[in-house]
């Protein structure tokens, strides 16, 4: 057993010590994710820091799409005793108000980009829905998110180009989710292999308004049953956000991709009238290509990279068909949201992988 600075607080849950969770589950996780964008097809920036207790490591990404540039500075550490030790190598996050104000820091390094940059909350942080995915008897997700809107203050470098960052121009996402998924080194498939391509159809977009928010999400499986949802309108002065009742998705693909070029999510809240909100997507953002998230066999979240601090740059130029060809995979956006409550910026995250009703004698290649 031991002692950590978070042991005198009184926030423990379980008879442990608070570097050990309530699971044995080698796949618990607890991470932090932001995106900061200028609402235009400028530059998005996505960052990550995660921490995996049963697995003894913690590990931090940031992805920049500016131009056509994709480039991922990450790095990686054995976790160690203290989980209120929020850094990894040149990344930091810092709560400067629970709930409100982040800090979120890559300091100088070798691969060109660095970043400071302070967070602040449009909306009162929400609690979103459960995410429980079972295949077969294994528990694949076990999760929960809290997600908000807000705005950024700071500075961004990209090699030689610095940007000021100001919250009337800068405005981004964020969450924090904790619980089970799959991280870590791969695990032998056993049965799990008799269900190779189970499908994953998901749309999670947070749109940011000048006076309110809507958070809308959507998972259905490969015979478009669904697994996961919420639409709520959530405005800055802390009222009961408005539920919106059930999302539908109509997306329109690139032909012989699965590339959104456009889409419409509808709502109907009961009671009220339904609308439909117009969602064009302006610069993507591969987040599966160097990030972590489990395209790249020698760096996964979660993955042990061993006793010593490791920290690694990977840049693709999109405009090499070799590196264009290597962007696969999710896909968080800078998006326009129009409806008639206003005109948004945000995120707007797709990924449409295996068979789903919607592709039903299509051959395309997801």
């Amino acid at each position: 057993m031991t002692l950590s600075p978070l042991d005198d607080h009184p926030v423990h849950q379980v008879p442990d010590v608070m570097r050990h969770v309530g699971t044995s589950d080698r796949n618990f996780y607890d991470r932090y994710y932001f995106n900061c964008h200028s609402r235009s097809d400028e530059l998005m920036l996505i960052v990550g820091l995660g921490q995996y207790p049963n697995l003894g490591v913690t590990d931090a990404f940031a992805l920049v799409r500016y131009g056509p540039l994709h480039r991922v500075v990450r790095a990686s550490r054995e976790l160690g005793a203290d989980r209120m030790d929020t850094t990894v190598g040149p990344f930091r996050v810092e709560v400067l108000e629970g709930l409100k104000r982040l800090r979120v820091v890559l300091g100088p390094n070798d691969h060109g980009l660095s970043f400071d940059l302070t967070w602040e909350g449009a909306i009162p942080a929400q609690l979103e829905p459960p995410h429980f995915v079972r295949a077969r008897e294994r528990v694949v997700f076990d999760s929960r998110r809290l997600a908000q809107t807000g705005r950024w203050t700071g500075s961004i470098t990209v090699d030689d180009t610095t940007l000021p960052v100001t919250p009337d121009r800068w405005w981004g996402s964020r969450d924090r989710s904790w619980g089970i998924r799959p991280v870590g080194e791969p695990e032998p498939p056993g049965i799990q292999a008799k269900d190779a391509n189970p499908g994953f159809y998901w749309v999670y977009a947070p749109m940011q308004f000048e006076d309110h928010a809507i958070l809308c999400i959507l998972q259905e499986d490969a015979q478009g049953r669904r697994i996961l949802e919420e639409a709520v309108r959530v405005w800055p002065d802390g009222r009961e956000p408005e539920y919106l009742g059930r999302p539908d998705y109509r997306p329109a693909y690139a032909p012989g991709t699965r590339d959104v070029t456009e889409a419409v999510i509808a709502f109907a809240p009961p009671g009220g009238e339904p609308f439909d909100v117009r969602v064009t997507p302006l610069l993507p953002a591969h987040l599966m290509v160097g990030s972590g998230y489990g395209l790249e066999p020698d760096w996964r979240h979660g993955m042990y990279q061993g006793p010593d601090l490791k920290v690694q740059g990977v840049t693709y130029d999109l405009r090499r068909t070799e590196d264009a060809a290597r962007m696969w995979g999710m896909v968080d956006s800078v998006a326009r949201f129009d409806y008639e409550g206003g005109v948004g910026h945000g995120l707007f995250e797709y990924w449409a992988l295996g068979p789903h009703p919607t592709f039903a004698g299509d051959t395309t290649e997801p």
